[in-house]
C-alpha cells in the first residue's frame, strides 16, 4: 500500500467485514422509544443524520423532565451506547467505587444520574459504522470528525437544547475531542479531554518505532462490532510501518482548536495517554484551557466526585453561563509524587513547568548516575533477548543527597553498539528506591499500583530526531526511514522518556533500567501494552563517559532545593 497521499480520501483506507455482530455482543436493533426515570427523560435510538449520503447513527439522549433547556453533554464512543458497563466491575483494580456510578453510565462516559439533575442533556452517541449506526467505521480519522461535528451542531439545535454544547469522557471519547474540536462546529462551548491520545502512531501502535502488540489489536477489535464494514487497522498497520500520510491522516491539527478546554492527564498512563494528553494541551490553540495532570488512576480521578464537581463547575460557567467556573483556578496543576497514593500538588501557569533541565550522567563502571561526568570511559552490555549470553538488563543509580523533585519529560542519551546485529530495541524504565533500596510503586496503566516513574522505548533504526518539534526535554521521532546500526560501532541514541512528577527525598535513589524487553510484566488476560515483536539478536552494549557521554537530561523542579 502506498501512503495515504490525500488523508481526506476515505478511499485510502482499507475495510473488512466486522468480525462481531452487535447482536452476539449484547446490542439490539434500533428502535426509537422512550424511557422514563423520576425527573428524567430517556430517548433511546435517536436517528441522526450526518455526512452526504443520508446516512445516520443512532444516540440515546438523557434529559431532564422540565421544560427549561438542557446543555447537551456529547459523549461520542464506539463501545455501545447501550451497554451501562460500570467501571469499578470491568476493572475491579480500577479504584471506582461502586457508589461513584450508577446503573445508568456507559463506558467511560458521564453518569446521566448526576449529571441530568444539573440542568444537563447527556448525549450518547454510536460512531458511525459501529453497532448498528450505517456507513463505515473509520477511527480517528476526518471522516469521523466531520460525522462527530453534526452530532455537536444536532444537539445544539435541538428544542430541550440550551444551544452550547460540551464533550466529556475518557480515552476514545477523550482522543476524538481533539478531532472535532479543530473543526470549531458553531454550537460547541467547550471541551473536557480526559487521558486521551492524538499521535496514533507514537502513542499507541509504535512507541519509539517498535510495534505494539497487546492493547493496539485487542482495542480495535473492541471497537469493530458492526453491521456494515470496520476500518481494517490490522492490515493499514502492517502496511504503514513508518509516519507517512495514512498515520498523519489520523493526527488532529491541534493549533486549531479555539473552545476553552479543561484537559486531564495522568501520569500513570505510560504508553497510552499521557504523552498524547500533554501535547494536546501544549499545543491547543484555547486561550481558555487548563490542565491537571494527576497521579492516580485514569477511571478512578474522573468519577471520583470532587473531580465531578471540578467538570461541572467548568461546563456550568460555559455552557450554562452560571457560576465563576475555573477563573480562580491556576492553568496547571501537577501532582508531585511520592509514593502511590501520596503526592503534593504543585501550580503553574503553562506547562512544560518552569524547570532546571540537568544531566545525570552514566557511569558504566560503577553502574551509576551522577551530576558530575565520569573519569573515564566504560561500556557494559546485556542481552537482547534475555537467553543468558548476558545480564538481561542493565541498571545505573543515583542517591540523591537533597530533595528533589522532577516533573516533566526526559531526554535519554545512549551511546549504543550491537554484537553483530544492525538493529536493536531498547525499552527504558526510571525507577524510585527508597533509603533502603526498595522500589516504590505508583499507580500505572489504569489498575495497577506498582508502576515506574517513567518508559521510554527505541528502535534504534528509528533514531532520526524531527528537529523542528523536538525540544531539549522531549525528542521527538521523524519515523521516515531507517538508519542502520554499524555493528559494533557506538552510535548515539536520543529517547524520549514519557512525562513524569516525582518526589525523591534526602537518600532515595532514581535507578535506571535498560533493556531488550518490556520492564513492566502483568500475565496476559490484563489489558497492558505490550512489544513482542522485537529485533533484538545477540548482545546490546552501553558506553559512557569520555566521546560517548551517555546520560539523561532530567526536569529539575528549582523550588525543590536542589
Amino acid at each position: 500500500m502506498q501512503p495515504a497521499e490525500h488523508p481526506d480520501d476515505p478511499g485510502r483506507y482499507l475495510f473488512r467485514p466486522p468480525r462481531s455482530t452487535p447482536a452476539s455482543r449484547g446490542g439490539r436493533p434500533p428502535e426509537h422509544r422512550f424511557e422514563n426515570r423520576p425527573g428524567m427523560v430517556i430517548e433511546k435510538d435517536i436517528a441522526v443524520p450526518f455526512g452526504d449520503g443520508g446516512e445516520v447513527l443512532y444516540v440515546d439522549v438523557y434529559r431532564p423532565d422540565t421544560d427549561v433547556p438542557a446543555a447537551p453533554l456529547v459523549s461520542w464512543s464506539p463501545y455501545g451506547k447501550h451497554n451501562p458497563a460500570p467501571i469499578g466491575q470491568i476493572y475491579p483494580g480500577s479504584g471506582v467505587r461502586p457508589e461513584w456510578t450508577s446503573d445508568l453510565t456507559t463506558f467511560e462516559a458521564p453518569d446521566p444520574e448526576y449529571w441530568v439533575p444539573h440542568g444537563y442533556a447527556l448525549v450518547l452517541a454510536d460512531v458511525p459504522g459501529t453497532w448498528y449506526s450505517e456507513g463505515r467505521a473509520t477511527y480517528h480519522s476526518p471522516e469521523e470528525a466531520r460525522a462527530f461535528a453534526d452530532v455537536v451542531e444536532w444537539a445544539g439545535t435541538q428544542p430541550w437544547s440550551a444551544g452550547k454544547v460540551g464533550l466529556s469522557g475518557v480515552s476514545y471519547l477523550a482522543s476524538l475531542q481533539w478531532f472535532v474540536a479543530a473543526l470549531d462546529p458553531p454550537h460547541l462551548g467547550a471541551i473536557n479531554p480526559s487521558e486521551g491520545w492524538n499521535d496514533t502512531y507514537r502513542e499507541v501502535a509504535r512507541h519509539g518505532g517498535i510495534p505494539e502488540t497487546s492493547f493496539w489489536p485487542y482495542i480495535w477489535e473492541r471497537w469493530g462490532a458492526g453491521t456494515t464494514e470496520v476500518e481494517d487497522l490490522e492490515a493499514e498497520t502492517a502496511a504503514h510501518p513508518w509516519f507517512d500520510g495514512f498515520w498523519a491522516s489520523k493526527t488532529p491539527d491541534l493549533e486549531a482548536v479555539r473552545v476553552p478546554a479543561y484537559v486531564v492527564a495522568g501520569w500513570a498512563d505510560q504508553g497510552l495517554h499521557l504523552r498524547g494528553t500533554l501535547e494536546g494541551f501544549r499545543r491547543l490553540g484555547s486561550a481558555e484551557k487548563w490542565l491537571d495532570v494527576h497521579g492516580r488512576k485514569k477511571w478512578s480521578y474522573y468519577y471520583e466526585p470532587e473531580n465531578v464537581e471540578r467538570q461541572r463547575a467548568f461546563f456550568d460557567h460555559f455552557l450554562l453561563g452560571r457560576g465563576p467556573g475555573p477563573a480562580s483556578w491556576p492553568r496547571v496543576r501537577a501532582e508531585v509524587r511520592e509514593s502511590y497514593g501520596e503526592a503534593t500538588w504543585r501550580e503553574s501557569d503553562r506547562w512544560p513547568l518552569d524547570v532546571e533541565p540537568r544531566r545525570l550522567h552514566l557511569d558504566a563502571v560503577a553502574g551509576s548516575l551522577g551530576w558530575d561526568a565520569p573519569a573515564g570511559e566504560g561500556a557494559v552490555s546485556y542481552d537482547g533477548l534475555g537467553s543468558g549470553l548476558a545480564p538481561r538488563r542493565v541498571t545505573f543509580a543515583v542517591t540523591f543527597d537533597e530533595p528533589v523533585e522532577l516533573v516533566g519529560g526526559v531526554r535519554a542519551v545512549l551511546h549504543v553498539s550491537t554484537d553483530g546485529a544492525e538493529d536493536a530495541d531498547l525499552f527504558l524504565a526510571l525507577v524510585k528506591l527508597d533509603a533502603v533500596g526498595t522500589p516504590v510503586g505508583f499507580a500505572h496503566y489504569g489498575q495497577f499500583e506498582d508502576g515506574p516513574v517513567a518508559q521510554g522505548w527505541l528502535r534504534a533504526s528509528h533514531r532520526e530526531l524531527d528537529d523542528e518539534r523536538s525540544t531539549d526535554l522531549h525528542p521527538v521521532l521523524a519515523h521516515r526511514r531507517a538508519l542502520p546500526l554499524v555493528p559494533g560501532e557506538p552510535t548515539r541514541l536520543d529517547i524520549e522518556v514519557w512525562p513524569s512528577g516525582t518526589r525523591f527525598e534526602a537518600g532515595e535513589q532514581l535507578l535506571l533500567v535498560v533493556q531488550g524487553s518490556d520492564v513492566m510484566r502483568y500475565p496476559e488476560h490484563l489489558t497492558y501494552a505490550r512489544h513482542t515483536d522485537t529485533v533484538n539478536v545477540g548482545r546490546t552494549t552501553v558506553h559512557t563517559g569520555g566521546r560517548h557521554d551517555s546520560h539523561l537530561l532530567v526536569p529539575v523542579v528549582p523550588a525543590a532545593g536542589t
